[in-house]
């Protein structure tokens, strides 16, 4: 197949496919979907108002979050493992786009989820041994502060030093890249964390 280590003016179009592609696929608005399907209502209308497995919970159903996390998580790992056959280049790309279409997504005016669960994807898929560890730090992070956006945010921000430290080079840009757009997403949940008021679990 196609390989993206080519000039530039080459490599653009592909690159610009795959982070359409991804976009496509990351903007499926599954939080909304399973909860209607599962009968929880609409998400946007509780809670955070967004769409992800987290606000999901909050509909009282925790098959549908944990639904809600899965799908969320395949929509960021299968652009980007669809993709890197292409190159790397290629499939940061359809990973980054999913990222954007979770967070951004067409068919809900661009309201969307904060980009976690995806994000975990887009991070197993480019080295699994690295998601591995950052869901761990998600995990401690999480349980021991008992709110799901101290796990993420630590998480995200570990996020190109854990590359880094498993030689995964080519992915630092990348996950630094998002981790600045989780933080973004995040910026309710930083001001309620600094006031002691975050939402716990």
């Amino acid at each position: 197949m196609l390989h993206v280590l080519m000039a530039p003016e080459r490599a653009a179009p592909w690159l610009a496919l795959a982070f359409a592609i991804g976009y496509l696929a990351g903007s499926i608005p599954f939080g909304l979907i399973v909860a209607r399907l599962m009968g929880r209502g609409d998400p946007r209308e509780i809670g955070s108002g967004n769409i992800g497995a987290t606000n999901v919970l909050r509909t009282g159903s925790k098959a549908a979050a944990g639904l809600t996390f899965a799908l969320d998580f395949l929509k960021g790992l299968v652009p980007v493992l669809a993709f890197l056959s292409w190159g790397d280049l290629a499939g940061q790309a359809a990973g980054l786009g999913a990222f954007v279409g979770h967070c951004l997504p067409v068919w809900l005016r661009f309201k969307g989820g904060k980009g976690v669960s995806t994000w975990f994807g887009i991070a197993f898929a480019l080295h699994w041994p690295a998601g591995v560890a950052l869901a761990a730090i998600w995990l401690a992070l999480a349980r021991l502060s008992r709110t799901s956006a101290l796990g993420a945010l630590a998480a995200s921000l570990a996020g190109p030093f854990v590359f880094y430290a498993f030689a995964r080079f080519e992915a630092v840009l990348v996950m630094a890249l998002l981790a600045m757009l989780i933080w973004l997403t995040h910026t309710g949940n930083i001001a309620r964390l600094l006031k002691g008021g975050e939402n716990r679990f």
